[in-house]
């Protein structure tokens, strides 16, 4: 008998084209190539999916008809999480940042530097958001070189894909869990050259804590390292009152916190760069990360936790910057896209709220159902610049993908019977869970899923 080299899924499919188009598509055919993981085509108003299969051999396919209560959806991307700190996650959230770091990030952070500890630790945390949906994701890990290989590995077995940063700090960090300048550029030149031949699933991205933890000589080696290997830089930017203030006075020839990484090279040193939070900034700099086409990462659920402030998203995209969400694990508790599209949600309609009450401005608007799945979607694959890989279902990219499943045992959707498709997507992100996947797929491997019997 002939290997089934294609699968074939027949239903409701939906996926964002823009931020301001969500196409679903009743009767939608979609053909993925098993070996490459490539989608291979994508056909809308199918009415018989076996008359529009006949130019293929029908020992070739496997053909998947979904339920009127199952969809795909493309696979979530979060632009911004600690594995590490998946340890903690819930603990400490009466804390703002900066005591919040020293209280809780560094002491785990620190015990990393057992591989053993970062190998019981990573293998749960990229299980649990493989298991949420979380088919890409931009790590932090630690300073410590070992785990850091460690964390790569895992991820490779497992199947997510994912960006993967050793993190850098060599000044205002305790005296347990800091590096000397050198040692760090050293350790992240090695970190690169282990991660780079891992691909294609798996990237290095220069990852410097933030400015607060790296001297400018650290911040300058490490954009001369991402512009000599071509790599993604993340860090992050304007998340508390605080740590703005005290990053500033510990560089004054910079004209802002933005203006800093600028003034270093991290804005200029790759093509893809992107800083979490952004939710304190003027107008001079958001226009700065637009010069620059710098992405943002959204993690709403993190900046109401610790107190930081909700960052009013409306204003990036009106101004053309870049953002997607992410979690912040653990400065955001869950390790779910879906509460972060929730907590993104929240946060405008606070800032609707605000507009409305505070600044007299009753027009603005909160974000919608098109914008959310668009910004946990190809909005991130923009932010990490992975537009043409990932973030929904067109021709030649890759099946990530989400099998979503309202009639599972366990789910926590009640469906009544009345709901449009609309509608069930809405069910979905606002009541839904890892209980309502049934299947996770990464590159068209099924990696993930709470159906009791795999596709």
């Amino acid at each position: 008998m002939t290997a089934k080299t294609l699968s074939v899924f027949y239903g409701t499919i939906i996926h964002s084209q823009s931020l301001t188009e969500l196409e679903i598509i009743e009767n939608g055919l979609l053909i993925v190539d098993r070996t490459s993981g490539v989608i291979q085509r994508l056909e809308r108003n199918v009415s018989n999916p076996e008359d529009a299969l006949k130019d293929l051999d029908a020992s070739t396919y496997e053909l998947h008809k979904m339920s009127p209560h199952q969809f795909l959806l493309p696979g979530f991307i979060d632009t911004h999480a600690h594995a590490p700190q998946y340890v903690f996650a819930g603990s400490g959230m009466e804390l703002q940042l900066l005591d919040w770091l020293n209280a809780n990030v560094f002491p785990v952070e620190s015990s990393f530097a057992s591989t053993d500890m970062a190998r019981k630790s990573y293998t749960k945390v990229v299980s649990r958001f493989l298991r949420n949906g979380t088919t890409t994701c931009s790590w932090f890990a630690t300073i410590h070189l070992e785990a850091c290989k460690v964390l790569v590995d895992i991820i490779r077995e497992l199947g997510q894909r994912a960006y993967v940063g050793k993190v850098n700090m060599d000044q205002n960090s305790p005296d347990f869990y800091v590096e000397k300048t050198q040692e760090s550029l050293d350790a992240t030149r090695a970190f690169i050259e282990y991660t780079l031949p891992h691909g294609p699933l798996v990237t290095p991205v220069v990852t410097p804590r933030f400015a607060i933890t790296c001297s400018s000589t650290l911040m300058k080696g490490l954009s001369a390292l991402a512009s000599e290997y071509k790599v993604p830089i993340q860090t992050h930017l304007c998340e508390n009152h605080n740590e703005i203030n005290f990053t500033c006075s510990l560089f004054p020839d910079s004209k802002h916190y933005t203006g800093i990484y600028h003034d270093h090279g991290l804005f200029t040193a790759s093509e893809n760069v992107y800083m979490a939070h952004c939710v304190h900034m003027d107008d001079d700099e958001i226009a700065l990360l637009k010069e620059n086409n710098v992405g943002i990462s959204h993690c709403a659920n993190s900046n109401f936790s610790l107190q930081s402030g909700v960052c009013d998203v409306r204003r990036f995209l009106e101004s053309g910057v870049k953002v997607g969400l992410g979690t912040d694990v653990a400065g955001g508790y869950a390790p779910s896209m879906l509460d972060a599209v929730r907590s993104s949600f929240f946060a405008s309609k606070v800032q609707l709220m605000r507009h409305r009450d505070e600044l007299n401005k009753p027009d603005y608007k909160v974000l919608g159902t098109t914008e959310l799945v668009y910004l946990a979607t190809m909005g991130g694959a923009r932010v990490l610049g992975l537009q043409d890989t990932i973030g929904n279902f067109e021709q030649g990219k890759a099946f990530d993908a989400l099998f979503v499943d309202l009639d599972l045992a366990n789910s926590p959707v009640d469906v009544m019977g009345h709901e449009n498709k609309t509608q069930l997507l809405e069910k979905f992100i606002f009541n839904g869970s890892d209980q309502s996947l049934a299947h996770v797929f990464v590159q068209g491997r099924r990696v993930a899923g709470a159906a009791s019997v795999p596709l």
